[in-house]
């Protein structure tokens, strides 16, 4: 079995864990990485792509094979705005979906969050919410939706508020408030290959915290 994977987010803290691991699975002859900029990876594998996310007919023919990873994704603070936080947490991502399933991509998956609703008023969350629902109307054979809580790990951005903010959900949550717990991006990055490999899996699945933590085998 030859695997053609298209990822979306891979200079981020899951996406570039994604990729590392991607790269050790056999299965996987191709990665297409899209990116505004270059990711760093440098193997035979991994064809990448600089992106003009606006221009929508430069990369829309080229989201082909068999499967896209979407993680994509970024904070108010750094978007500078709600409408650019917008564009890349829901526009950028659905238009990549929508690509994938009509150029005939059989297996979705994508990073969301915690208290993801497109009822909440939060913005955040409701935009996750808004794009969950979304792409679940595409046409995919396999829509996986992964909703973790803050992600923990190294970032090539330092964000110093989240690193606090990581410690103290550490601290609090060790015995209250579970579903909440940060959760490395390695192993979110791993629940999305296992679950997209595993033929067992199929339609519109969203996994919780403690179920992405099941999905990657701990």
């Amino acid at each position: 079995m030859s695997i053609t994977v298209n990822v979306i987010g891979a200079t981020g803290l899951t996406g570039r864990e994604l990729v590392r691991q991607l790269l050790e699975v056999r299965e996987v002859s191709k990665i297409r990485i899209f990116s505004r900029r270059k990711s760093g990876f440098n193997d035979p594998k991994i064809e990448e792509l600089l992106t003009d996310f606006e221009s929508r007919e430069s990369w829309e023919p080229l989201v082909t094979g068999d499967v896209l990873f979407s993680c994509l994704g970024t904070t108010l603070r750094q978007a500078g705005s709600k409408t650019a936080q917008y564009k890349v947490d829901y526009t950028y991502q659905y238009r990549f979906a929508q690509a994938a399933a009509a150029n005939g991509v059989a297996s979705y998956a994508l990073v969301s969050s915690a208290g993801a609703d497109s009822r909440s008023l939060l913005f955040y969350s409701r935009i996750k919410g808004e794009l969950d629902e979304a792409v679940g109307q595409l046409p995919f054979s396999k829509c996986i939706i992964l909703r973790p809580s803050i992600l923990d790990g190294e970032r090539e951005k330092k964000r110093p508020a989240e690193h606090i903010s990581n410690h103290m959900m550490k601290l609090v949550t060790r015995y209250i408030f579970r579903k909440y717990r940060p959760i490395p991006g390695a192993v979110v990055a791993r629940a999305m290959i296992r679950t997209v490999l595993d033929a067992r899996i199929t339609g519109y699945r969203i996994y919780t915290l403690d179920e992405v933590f099941g999905a990657a085998g701990i």
